[in-house]
């Protein structure tokens, strides 16, 4: 009984194969779509892709050109091609801006750029593309089914984004321990950081690393700037228990204070002048 199951697939296999390479060669169009919409419907979508592709331009303008322009740009998709899905999803909304299908294909649109979304370490072109299609999707079709998931691959890729940028400033502020003129460039990044991302998961470490580059900076400055860099420092460290009162950072910011009272102290001594 198996062996002849598998032998009625392999001849349906066969039948089907023999199918589409004749109807692929046909100049005739009916039998393409056709075939296509049934490859569509069955998941296999290699096959019609192939075949839209070939039948798209010759639709276009048609009552069909609307529903085989989203397959293609759909089964570019199902097959993980999501940059040629993302380009035609792009040219289904300017060529049917009235169609019911805008708000679907304004969705895929944007979900084909997110799965381009690299991991956070590497360029961010792509999730800036993906962020900003998925924020017009998000402000335009606030009713659509795929709202939430819209936005929860924005939250995501946001996130990612918040990633690289924290990553960046902590590099910095370590590379700063070896090179002071990058202890500069850390606080900078920091000050970006927690100014662009305020809402960030990343915020109490962050707030955290930028009293300790603040600190750094100020210890290995040159005495006439210690004073106004300690300032900076008390004052990133006053920011970071404002917003975290009970902070896991609390011993060490506290440490790098009593360093910089000290220090501030010892350029504030007054000089022995006494006669000896």
């Amino acid at each position: 009984m198996r062996q002849l199951l598998l032998f009625l697939f392999a001849m349906v296999t066969l039948a089907s194969c023999s199918e589409y390479q004749k109807v692929l060669k046909n100049e005739d169009v009916k039998p393409k779509y056709d075939l296509a919409q049934k490859f569509y419907e069955e998941k296999d979508f290699k096959r019609a892709n192939r075949l839209f592709e070939q039948i798209a331009p010759k639709y276009a303008g048609k009552p069909q050109g609307e529903r085989v322009m989203f397959f293609l740009a759909d089964t570019y998709f199902q097959r993980n091609d999501y940059n040629m899905a993302g380009y035609q999803f792009e040219r289904f909304l300017k060529q049917y801006p009235k169609s019911d299908k805008v708000p679907e294909a304004a969705f895929m649109g944007a979900k084909s750029y997110y799965e381009l979304s690299p991991n956070y370490s590497l360029d961010q072109t792509d999730t800036d593309k993906a962020l900003a299609k998925l924020q017009n999707f998000i402000n335009t079709f606030g009713e659509s089914e795929y709202f939430e998931e819209a936005n929860n691959m924005a939250i995501e890729l946001t996130t990612k984004k918040e990633q690289k940028a924290f990553e960046i400033a902590k590099q910095y502020n370590k590379l700063g321990k070896f090179q002071y003129d990058l202890l500069k460039t850390a606080v900078a990044a920091f000050d970006n950081f927690i100014s662009d991302y305020p809402g960030s998961i990343y915020r109490e470490e962050a707030l955290y690393y930028r009293v300790e580059a603040n600190a750094n900076l100020a210890l290995n400055s040159y005495d006439f700037l210690k004073k106004e860099r300690i300032e900076s420092a008390k004052t990133a460290y006053a920011t970071l228990f404002k917003n975290f009162p009970e902070t896991q950072f609390a011993d060490k910011a506290n440490s790098l204070i009593e360093k910089l009272d000290k220090e501030l102290a010892s350029i504030e001594k007054p000089a022995d002048t006494s006669a000896k």
